[in-house]
């Protein structure tokens, strides 16, 4: 397949580095600047061309004429939308998809159609984020929060406490502590190594355990691998910024919200836009401002700011005068593992976040949503099982008869609106939303071509 990405930024460079490492993809990647580029190409297997991403001239020299998709990740959105039409009215490209930031643009669902702008899918980063953190401060305790099948089933992550009554006994026990619910334990990472367990591992403190269950009963099951914490009620909020004051208005109907901004004249601008919240002029990485605002009192500090190095420091300092929870933005993936490990609960990774997103319109077969986890070396995707048992290499077949390569495993169906937790005796059937959890993504081609339906399979 071959990639068309403009924009050599986070959210670009990141989406080129996933996507370069499967074979089967052909990655061009196109920027003004030269430096980054050259940088870029010296890490990963792409083509790299400079120049402007909206101009004809430049897209036709990047392959543009063959592209099967074109992803616009550039800082503006109107470089973006110009770019995807110039890729349909010029060279036909078949799939386009555009980062867009400003909710102006994201809610005038008209302006995006095939006689208007010509957007397949609209990507925002920002509405991810604080949809990931919302998800986050909704289920105090999980590391990770994924969504499947519209809202039905959701992937949580979870670190093992001593107080768990699951830890330091057999998975196989998880039947006799909840009987009357469905879910399962997807994977285990232990000492950073993934397990794909059975009713004979044994969850131990400190693991990050990843299990699936209907939403209804996701508290359930975090009692099992830790002690269940008090609802969110206090959020601090440092960085007035656009996933800020999303998050604020998110949050602001069910909970106490107070936004810290260093920017007088934005704190007076974000004054206007939210209802109940309170506004803070100030540095987040002030300790008399924070001891004033009563920081040992917040359930959660979120650290939303521009600046990483200020996300961690305020973060830092938060955890030190008593806040609860904190975490912050970190848009260095080799800061994530570093901050987690010390004092900061959890880092937020918009490159992860986004990225899930944009794999999802990127995967062959139909693939309708995908979550990068790990860092990225994890995937858990959803996919529809298309076909018959002639035509198909998992319909009609039970679980334990598809051939899933090593580290996969397939750990929900959803068919219609029930959800079946798999067993290795439930047998798929045409339309079923397969969920899969992969500890190796290098293997999602053999993934992909599992749900392609085949006329000539036998």
């Amino acid at each position: 397949m071959k990639i068309l990405i403009l924009g050599a930024g986070q959210v670009g460079s990141s989406a080129a580095y996933h996507l370069s490492r499967e074979e089967a993809n052909e990655v061009t990647v196109v920027d003004v600047r030269p430096d980054v580029l050259r940088e870029l190409q010296d890490r990963l297997d792409i083509r790299t061309v400079v120049g402007h991403a909206a101009f004809p001239e430049v897209l036709n020299r990047a392959g543009a004429n063959d592209a099967d998709i074109i992803v616009a990740l550039t800082d503006g959105d109107e470089v973006n939308m110009i770019a995807c039409q110039v890729a349909y009215t010029m060279f036909h490209t078949p799939t386009k998809i555009a980062r867009i930031r400003a909710a102006e643009y994201m809610n005038a669902s008209k302006l995006f159609a095939q006689d208007a702008i010509p957007i397949d899918v609209r990507i925002s980063p920002e509405q991810l984020v604080c949809e990931y953190v919302e998800q986050l401060i909704l289920y105090p305790g999980a590391t990770q929060v994924l969504d499947f099948a519209d809202g039905r089933v959701r992937l949580v992550g979870v670190m093992a406490a001593p107080d768990g009554l699951l830890v330091g006994q057999r998975i196989a026990n998880l039947k006799d502590h909840i009987p009357n619910t469905e879910g399962r334990i997807a994977a285990i990472y232990r000492g950073g190594e993934a397990m794909l367990p059975d009713g004979d591992t044994i969850i131990s403190e400190g693991d990050e355990v990843f299990f699936i269950t209907d939403r209804k009963d996701i508290r359930v099951f975090m009692s099992e691998i830790r002690r269940l914490e008090d609802p969110v009620r206090r959020v601090v909020i440092a960085g007035g910024g656009n996933i800020g004051v999303r998050l604020a208005l998110a949050l602001e109907q069910t909970n106490q919200v107070k936004i810290i901004e260093r920017d007088p004249k934005r704190a007076r601008q974000i004054s206007e836009q939210v209802n109940k919240a309170i506004v803070l002029v100030g540095d987040a990485a002030d300790e008399e401002l924070l001891l004033e605002e009563n920081v040992d009192n917040v359930d959660v500090f979120c650290a939303l700011t521009n600046s990483e190095e200020a996300n961690i420091l305020s973060s830092m300092l938060a955890k030190r005068l008593g806040a609860h929870k904190v975490m912050a933005l970190i848009n260095r993936p080799s800061y994530v593992d570093l901050v987690e490990s010390g004092s900061i609960d959890i880092a937020i990774s918009p490159q992860q976040v986004t990225i899930g997103s944009l794999l999802a319109h990127v995967r062959r077969g139909d693939v309708v949503k995908v979550h990068s986890l790990r860092r990225g070396a994890a995937e858990a995707i959803e996919a529809i099982a298309h076909g018959s048992k002639e035509t198909s290499q998992v319909v009609g077949r039970c679980i334990d008869e598809v051939d899933l390569p090593k580290g996969s495993a397939i750990v929900a169906l959803v068919r219609g609106d029930k959800v079946i937790i798999a067993h290795h005796d439930v047998m798929i059937e045409p339309d079923d939303h397969v969920i899969l959890f992969m500890t190796d993504r290098r293997k999602i081609d053999k993934i992909e071509a599992l749900f392609q339906v085949d006329v000539s399979f036998v």
